[in-house]
């Protein structure tokens, strides 16, 4: 099993997307390399925490590949958007691939790069060792699933794209 931390804007659909993948076998909510501990949601959005809403991924490398992984987080996010992403703004929503295993850095270096490349410019997407992570409270948790209805950049339509998506 390895583990990446993924900011893309909004956590709720970012969290209710990667979930439809064979190979990911656990997702949790939560808020990234900011500068306070222990934040909460109100911390984050309100009081300039630092932190970015960010879904940690734990996945079974021999199902789904960190790039493959990493091809659909560029399905789903504008790479080129600085803190914003859909109608959220604000330094909570930037985007970023962040990790714990080093062993990791090669291959999302080179899948950014091939992203920039194909892109024509800079991203906008921070790639960084995890300073810090804390869980979203539970009602973050799997938001998307208590609540169909509810708000999220992602297109509905993307959260079925995968085969045999669970």
């Amino acid at each position: 099993m390895k583990t990446i931390y993924l900011a893309g804007g909004c956590f709720w659909g970012c969290e209710e997307f990667f979930r439809q993948f064979d190979g990911v076998l656990h997702t949790v909510v939560g808020y990234a390399n900011g500068n306070t501990e222990n934040p909460t949601y109100e911390d984050v959005k309100h009081r300039g925490s630092g932190h970015a809403e960010t879904v940690k991924i734990d996945f079974d490398e021999e199902v789904i590949s960190l790039t493959e992984l990493l091809d659909d987080y560029f399905l789903v996010i504008d790479p080129l958007s600085v803190n914003r992403q859909g109608e959220d703004e604000g330094i909570q929503y930037r985007t970023g691939i962040y990790y714990e295993d080093e062993s990791l850095l090669p291959e999302i270096r080179a899948r950014v790069e091939r992203e920039a490349e194909r892109l024509g410019q800079p991203l906008a997407v921070e790639v960084k060792l995890l300073e810090n992570f804390y869980e979203a409270e539970e009602y973050h948790q799997k938001y998307l699933e208590k609540h169909p209805g509810g708000y999220c950049h992602i297109p509905r339509s993307m959260m079925h794209i995968a085969k045999g998506a669970k």
